[in-house]
Protein backbone atom coordinates (compact mmCIF):
# COMPACT_ATOMS: atom_id res chain seq x y z
CA UNK A 1 0.00 0.00 0.00
CA UNK A 2 2.82 2.40 0.82
CA UNK A 3 4.35 2.00 -2.66
CA UNK A 4 1.13 3.23 -4.27
CA UNK A 5 1.77 6.72 -2.93
CA UNK A 6 4.72 7.02 -5.28
CA UNK A 7 3.43 5.62 -8.57
CA UNK A 8 4.43 8.06 -11.34
CA UNK A 9 5.40 10.76 -8.79
CA UNK A 10 8.83 11.30 -10.31
CA UNK A 11 7.27 11.69 -13.75
CA UNK A 12 4.66 14.08 -12.37
CA UNK A 13 7.40 16.25 -10.89
CA UNK A 14 9.16 16.37 -14.26
CA UNK A 15 5.95 17.33 -16.07
CA UNK A 16 5.15 20.04 -13.53
CA UNK A 17 8.65 21.45 -13.79
CA UNK A 18 8.28 21.72 -17.56
CA UNK A 19 4.82 23.27 -17.25
CA UNK A 20 4.05 26.76 -18.59
CA UNK A 21 4.00 28.24 -15.08
CA UNK A 22 6.52 25.94 -13.40
CA UNK A 23 8.72 28.85 -12.40
CA UNK A 24 5.82 30.41 -10.47
CA UNK A 25 5.68 27.61 -7.90
CA UNK A 26 7.06 28.86 -4.61
CA UNK A 27 10.62 27.69 -4.07
CA UNK A 28 11.12 26.45 -7.63
CA UNK A 29 14.05 28.81 -8.09
CA UNK A 30 15.76 26.90 -5.27
CA UNK A 31 15.19 23.26 -6.20
CA UNK A 32 14.83 24.03 -9.95
CA UNK A 33 12.58 20.99 -10.28
CA UNK A 34 15.62 18.72 -10.12
CA UNK A 35 15.06 15.34 -8.51
CA UNK A 36 18.11 13.38 -7.42
CA UNK A 37 18.47 9.73 -8.35
CA UNK A 38 16.81 7.20 -6.04
CA UNK A 39 18.97 5.25 -3.64
CA UNK A 40 19.75 1.62 -4.33
CA UNK A 41 18.77 -1.03 -1.82
CA UNK A 42 22.43 -1.32 -0.82
CA UNK A 43 22.76 2.44 -0.33
CA UNK A 44 19.62 2.58 1.80
CA UNK A 45 20.88 -0.33 3.88
CA UNK A 46 24.20 1.45 4.36
CA UNK A 47 22.44 4.70 5.32
CA UNK A 48 20.24 2.97 7.90
CA UNK A 49 23.16 1.01 9.28
CA UNK A 50 25.13 4.22 9.78
CA UNK A 51 22.17 5.93 11.47
CA UNK A 52 21.36 2.89 13.58
CA UNK A 53 17.67 3.12 12.77
CA UNK A 54 15.18 2.06 10.13
CA UNK A 55 13.70 5.11 8.43
CA UNK A 56 9.89 5.60 8.36
CA UNK A 57 8.38 3.38 5.67
CA UNK A 58 6.84 6.10 3.49
CA UNK A 59 10.11 7.98 3.38
CA UNK A 60 12.31 4.96 2.73
CA UNK A 61 10.09 3.89 -0.19
CA UNK A 62 10.30 7.44 -1.55
CA UNK A 63 14.10 7.25 -1.39
CA UNK A 64 14.05 3.97 -3.31
CA UNK A 65 11.45 4.78 -5.98
CA UNK A 66 11.31 8.57 -6.39
CA UNK A 67 14.58 10.18 -5.40
CA UNK A 68 17.07 10.96 -2.66
CA UNK A 69 15.80 14.55 -2.48
CA UNK A 70 15.34 17.62 -4.62
CA UNK A 71 12.09 19.10 -5.90
CA UNK A 72 9.56 19.29 -3.11
CA UNK A 73 7.78 21.52 -0.61
CA UNK A 74 9.04 25.09 -0.19
CA UNK A 75 12.70 25.25 -1.25
CA UNK A 76 12.88 21.52 -1.80
CA UNK A 77 13.32 18.22 0.00
CA UNK A 78 16.77 18.03 1.58
CA UNK A 79 18.84 15.42 -0.25
CA UNK A 80 20.60 12.66 1.63
CA UNK A 81 24.09 12.08 0.25
CA UNK A 82 27.22 10.11 1.00
CA UNK A 83 30.04 12.60 1.60
CA UNK A 84 33.53 11.26 2.23
CA UNK A 85 32.09 7.86 3.07
CA UNK A 86 29.44 9.14 5.52
CA UNK A 87 25.76 9.77 4.90
CA UNK A 88 24.14 13.06 5.79
CA UNK A 89 21.26 15.33 4.83
CA UNK A 90 22.21 18.60 3.18
CA UNK A 91 20.31 21.88 3.32
CA UNK A 92 19.84 25.07 5.29
CA UNK A 93 19.57 23.90 8.91
CA UNK A 94 20.15 20.20 8.24
CA UNK A 95 23.00 20.31 10.76
CA UNK A 96 20.50 21.07 13.56
CA UNK A 97 19.69 17.36 13.67
CA UNK A 98 21.83 15.02 15.75
CA UNK A 99 22.41 12.14 13.36
CA UNK A 100 24.16 10.11 16.04
CA UNK A 101 20.96 9.91 18.07
CA UNK A 102 18.25 9.22 15.52
CA UNK A 103 17.27 6.01 17.30
CA UNK A 104 16.42 8.05 20.41
CA UNK A 105 12.66 8.66 20.52
CA UNK A 106 11.34 12.10 19.74
CA UNK A 107 9.63 13.37 22.94
CA UNK A 108 6.44 11.35 23.42
CA UNK A 109 4.20 14.38 23.88
CA UNK A 110 6.34 16.57 21.70
CA UNK A 111 8.36 19.44 23.19
CA UNK A 112 7.43 20.32 26.78
CA UNK A 113 5.20 23.44 26.68
CA UNK A 114 5.22 23.86 30.46
CA UNK A 115 8.97 24.45 30.50
CA UNK A 116 8.65 27.16 27.88
CA UNK A 117 5.77 28.73 29.79
CA UNK A 118 7.87 28.86 32.95
CA UNK A 119 10.78 30.52 31.17
CA UNK A 120 8.45 32.95 29.42
CA UNK A 121 6.95 33.95 32.77
CA UNK A 122 10.43 34.85 33.99
CA UNK A 123 10.94 37.46 31.28
CA UNK A 124 11.98 40.69 33.03
CA UNK A 125 9.87 43.79 32.72
CA UNK A 126 11.31 47.25 32.19
CA UNK A 127 9.34 48.54 35.17
CA UNK A 128 11.41 46.32 37.46
CA UNK A 129 14.61 48.29 36.80
CA UNK A 130 15.70 51.81 37.62
CA UNK A 131 18.39 51.95 34.97
CA UNK A 132 17.94 51.12 31.28
CA UNK A 133 21.34 49.46 31.23
CA UNK A 134 20.31 47.03 33.99
CA UNK A 135 17.14 46.15 32.08
CA UNK A 136 19.12 45.59 28.87
CA UNK A 137 21.51 43.25 30.71
CA UNK A 138 18.59 41.34 32.23
CA UNK A 139 16.86 40.96 28.85
CA UNK A 140 20.08 39.75 27.24
CA UNK A 141 20.51 37.12 29.96
CA UNK A 142 16.88 36.07 29.60
CA UNK A 143 17.20 35.81 25.81
CA UNK A 144 20.14 33.44 26.26
CA UNK A 145 18.12 31.34 28.69
CA UNK A 146 15.12 31.31 26.34
CA UNK A 147 17.19 30.20 23.36
CA UNK A 148 18.99 27.51 25.37
CA UNK A 149 15.62 26.01 26.32
CA UNK A 150 13.83 26.54 23.01
CA UNK A 151 16.68 25.10 20.96
CA UNK A 152 17.83 22.38 23.37
CA UNK A 153 19.01 19.41 21.26
CA UNK A 154 16.91 16.92 23.23
CA UNK A 155 13.75 18.63 22.02
CA UNK A 156 14.41 17.38 18.48
CA UNK A 157 15.90 13.99 19.31
CA UNK A 158 15.00 11.30 16.81
CA UNK A 159 14.23 13.74 13.99
CA UNK A 160 15.83 15.24 10.88
CA UNK A 161 15.35 18.58 9.14
CA UNK A 162 14.06 17.93 5.62
CA UNK A 163 12.85 21.28 4.34
CA UNK A 164 13.62 25.00 4.60
CA UNK A 165 10.72 27.44 4.24
CA UNK A 166 12.89 30.55 4.31
CA UNK A 167 13.72 33.04 7.07
CA UNK A 168 15.04 30.20 9.28
CA UNK A 169 11.67 28.41 9.34
CA UNK A 170 11.99 24.68 8.73
CA UNK A 171 10.19 21.35 8.83
CA UNK A 172 11.28 18.11 10.50
CA UNK A 173 10.56 14.46 9.78
CA UNK A 174 10.26 12.40 12.94
CA UNK A 175 12.33 9.23 12.66
CA UNK A 176 11.82 7.55 16.05
CA UNK A 177 9.20 7.49 18.79
CA UNK A 178 5.41 7.65 18.87
CA UNK A 179 5.35 10.49 16.29
CA UNK A 180 7.46 8.47 13.83
CA UNK A 181 6.78 9.30 10.19
CA UNK A 182 5.05 12.65 10.81
CA UNK A 183 6.12 16.15 9.81
CA UNK A 184 6.60 18.94 12.37
CA UNK A 185 6.79 22.67 11.80
CA UNK A 186 9.72 24.63 13.27
CA UNK A 187 9.13 28.38 13.56
CA UNK A 188 11.17 28.81 16.72
CA UNK A 189 13.01 31.71 15.13
CA UNK A 190 9.72 33.61 15.55
CA UNK A 191 9.21 32.30 19.11
CA UNK A 192 6.58 29.83 17.87
CA UNK A 193 7.21 26.36 19.23
CA UNK A 194 7.58 23.11 17.34
CA UNK A 195 4.20 21.71 16.31
CA UNK A 196 2.89 18.84 14.17
CA UNK A 197 1.56 19.68 10.74
CA UNK A 198 -2.10 18.67 10.45
CA UNK A 199 -4.15 17.71 7.41
CA UNK A 200 -7.63 19.04 6.57
CA UNK A 201 -9.14 16.56 9.01
CA UNK A 202 -6.90 17.66 11.85
CA UNK A 203 -4.77 14.51 11.73
CA UNK A 204 -0.96 14.53 11.89
CA UNK A 205 0.47 14.76 8.40
CA UNK A 206 2.73 11.89 7.41
CA UNK A 207 5.58 12.20 4.94
CA UNK A 208 3.57 10.83 1.99
CA UNK A 209 0.61 13.13 2.61
CA UNK A 210 2.95 16.08 3.08
CA UNK A 211 4.77 15.49 -0.18
CA UNK A 212 1.80 14.62 -2.37
CA UNK A 213 -0.22 17.55 -1.01
CA UNK A 214 2.60 19.82 -2.15
CA UNK A 215 2.80 18.10 -5.55
CA UNK A 216 -0.93 18.43 -6.19
CA UNK A 217 -0.83 22.15 -5.39
CA UNK A 218 2.34 22.61 -7.45
CA UNK A 219 0.72 20.90 -10.44
CA UNK A 220 -2.28 23.23 -10.29
CA UNK A 221 0.05 26.23 -10.47
CA UNK A 222 2.70 24.89 -12.83
CA UNK A 223 0.32 23.45 -15.41
CA UNK A 224 -2.00 26.46 -15.53
CA UNK A 225 -1.89 28.58 -18.67
CA UNK A 226 -0.23 31.98 -18.27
Amino acid sequence: MTDQWWVNVRQRVEVAGAGPAGSKVFGAWGHRWIMEDPLTQDELAELEAQMGVRLPQEYRVFLLHVGAGGAGPAHGLFPVRRVQGRWRWEGDGADLADLSGLAEPFPRQGPDPELLTDVLAQRPGEEDFDAVEDFDDAIEAWDERWESVMFAPERTAGAIVICHLGCAQREWLIISGSHRGTIWSDCRVDDVDLAPLLDDEGLPMTFARWYTTWLEAAERTALSMP
